[in-house]
C-alpha cells in the first residue's frame, strides 16, 4: 500500500514539474495544442488580418517579395512612435528591393482605447503610412512570433515556399533617440539577406512598452 501511495506521489510531483516548465517557459499551454515563440530558423505561418484600409491582407499577397520586416508597433507606445519615422525610411528603402514593412497593432483596444481600429486609420493617414497597418483582432498572431514590445521586429525571408526567420529585436541601438544610432540592426540584417550572406547579429533585445493583453 505505501509503494501504491510512493508511486502516485511521485506521478503528481512529475506531472506538477512539467506545468512548471511550461508556465516559466511562456508557453500558452491549451488542452491540445501549444503555442511556442519563434526563434531564428524557424518557419513563420502566414496571417490574415485587416488593414486600415479595410481590405484583408496576408503575405502570401506579395508574390514578388522576397522577405518581409514585420513590425509589431502601435499608435500610443512613445517608443513606437519614436520609431514611426524609422518604419517608414525602411519601407521606402526596402519594399523596391522586395522586403515590405508589414505593421501590425497587437494591443487590445478594450485596454488601451488608444490603439482602436479607428483610431489606427486616423494614425496611419496622419503619418502617411504607404505600408499595411493591420489590427491583430482577437490578439492571435503576435503571441505565435513571441511577440512582447512595441515595437517588435521580425525579419522573414522567402525560402522557396517558407518564410524563414532571420532576425528578431530592435530596428535600432538607439529605441527613444534616432540621432543617437550607431547600429541600425534590421538594415544590416535585410542587406545581408540580399546578398546572400548570413546576419550577423540575429536576435537583439526589443526595447519599447509590453503589448497590451
Amino acid at each position: 500500500m505505501k509503494n501504491k501511495h510512493y508511486i502516485l506521489l511521485l506521478t503528481v510531483i512529475s506531472l506538477s514539474t512539467i506545468i512548471s516548465v511550461f508556465a516559466f517557459s511562456g508557453i500558452n499551454a491549451g488542452v491540445s495544442d501549444f503555442i511556442f515563440s519563434y526563434k531564428i530558423g524557424d518557419k513563420a505561418d502566414d496571417f490574415r488580418l485587416k488593414n486600415v484600409d479595410g481590405k484583408m491582407v496576408s503575405l502570401s499577397d506579395f508574390k514578388e517579395a522576397k522577405g518581409f520586416i514585420v513590425i509589431f508597433t502601435c499608435n500610443t507606445c512613445p517608443v513606437s512612435v519614436a520609431n514611426e519615422d524609422r518604419i517608414i525610411e525602411l519601407n521606402k528603402k526596402y519594399k523596391s528591393k522586395g522586403f515590405p514593412v508589414i505593421a501590425i497593432n497587437p494591443n487590445n483596444p478594450e485596454v488601451s482605447g488608444g490603439d482602436s481600429y479607428e483610431l489606427m486609420k486616423v494614425r496611419a493617414k496622419e503619418k502617411g503610412f504607404d505600408f499595411p497597418y493591420l489590427f491583430d483582432e482577437g490578439q492571435k498572431v503576435y503571441p505565435k512570433y513571441g511577440a512582447s514590445k512595441t515595437p517588435h521586429v521580425y525579419v522573414l525571408e522567402k525560402q522557396d515556399k517558407d518564410l524563414i526567420v532571420q532576425y528578431i529585436g530592435s530596428i535600432d541601438d538607439s529605441a527613444r533617440n534616432e540621432g543617437s544610432v550607431k547600429t541600425r540592426y534590421v538594415e544590416n540584417a535585410v542587406d545581408a539577406l540580399l546578398k546572400g550572406m548570413p546576419v550577423e547579429l540575429a536576435s537583439t533585445k526589443a526595447i519599447g512598452c509590453s503589448i497590451k493583453k
